[in-house]
């Protein structure tokens, strides 16, 4: 080795535990985060007519399992073919009615992304 070189070693802490420190490892504070934000901000798309569609997302939903879970018997139909003739249904201007989930996305994901960044750290 020459006098003018110079010798580095990088040690890298194992992944899991990088994930951990930002809270990005599965059921971690990121995904928590995720999983309460996405039924927040859903919650005014929903439809609406005893509120126990509303509910079931709440009550089934396991917060920091990834997966975001509406039961009731009719939840899917809701979901795929509700066309939101209720008083803040999509027909009479509100937000209400099917596809909540990728209707309330535009509106509040950049949010939920800024969120994501704070708590894991980014800049």
């Amino acid at each position: 080795m020459s006098k003018n070189s110079v010798k580095l070693t990088l040690k890298v802490a194992p992944e899991r535990e990088l994930l951990m420190r930002r809270g990005l490892q599965k059921g971690g504070k990121v995904q928590k985060y995720i999983d309460s934000e996405v039924l927040r901000c859903c919650d005014g798309y929903v439809p609406f007519q005893t509120g126990k569609l509303k509910e079931s997302g709440r009550t089934s939903t396991v917060i920091g399992s990834g997966v975001v879970h509406y039961n009731t018997p009719y939840a899917r139909k809701n979901y795929y073919n509700n066309r939101g003739m209720g008083s803040e249904g999509l027909n009479r201007g509100g937000k209400r009615g099917r596809l909540w989930f990728e209707r309330m996305k535009p509106d509040h994901l950049p949010g939920i992304i800024k969120g994501v960044k704070r708590i894991a750290g980014a800049k």
